[in-house]
């Protein structure tokens, strides 16, 4: 496990990396998201916090199977910052994600601004705002509100649009994108 500051490749990552080199030659089909076809092998996210200064730059996926060790790193890396409480957070939701900075073509890690949000914590921010869903999807850990410097609101709901697996919701004025493993549907502007 790397410390809580900064989440590097972890070393069973870097071995499956290793062993995902040797499926260049032969590559296998695996059970993954349609959206992911074609994408390879390994998957990685890679994302910081503002509000934490956390970040965490990862392999996650190898060959068809998801890396425990780093979902728990992940899982932490996107707790309720506020409550420091952490929850499993859906693959799926990790995936599109990672699907959606791949099609957009950035090396740029993605800035989190919300992942798992606890009850309390999310009651705290609807009393606040409107905008704020009373059952949210962030509270079951399946979904991320997500910035890039180098793209527009637009260009990143798009990106995760063309994933057709969840939930897209655009928040131009805050400059942030919903992402989540819901129902797909749009919304915002």
């Amino acid at each position: 496990m790397t410390d809580q500051k900064s989440f590097g490749v972890t070393r069973r990552g870097l071995l499956g990396v290793f062993a995902a080199t040797a499926v260049i030659a032969a590559p296998t089909y695996s059970n993954a998201f349609s959206l992911l076809k074609g994408s390879g092998d390994i998957r990685r996210i890679r994302m910081y916090s503002g509000r934490t200064g956390e970040s965490i730059d990862t392999i996650y996926w190898v060959e068809g199977e998801y890396i425990p060790e780093v979902m728990k790193e992940i899982n932490y890396f996107m707790r309720d910052w506020r409550s420091d409480d952490a929850i499993p957070i859906d693959m799926r939701n990790i995936d599109i994600m990672a699907a959606s900075h791949r099609l957009m073509d950035v090396s740029e890690p993605f800035m989190l601004l919300s992942g798992y949000r606890s009850p309390k914590t999310n009651a705290m921010l609807r009393a606040k705002s409107r905008g704020v869903a009373k059952n949210s999807l962030h509270m079951v850990g399946q979904a991320a509100d997500l910035r890039l410097k180098s793209r527009s609101v637009s260009q990143m709901a798009k990106a995760a649009a063309a994933c057709a697996s969840g939930g897209v919701g655009k928040y131009s004025r805050s400059n942030f994108v919903h992402m989540d493993s819901g129902p797909v549907r749009s919304w915002g502007g």
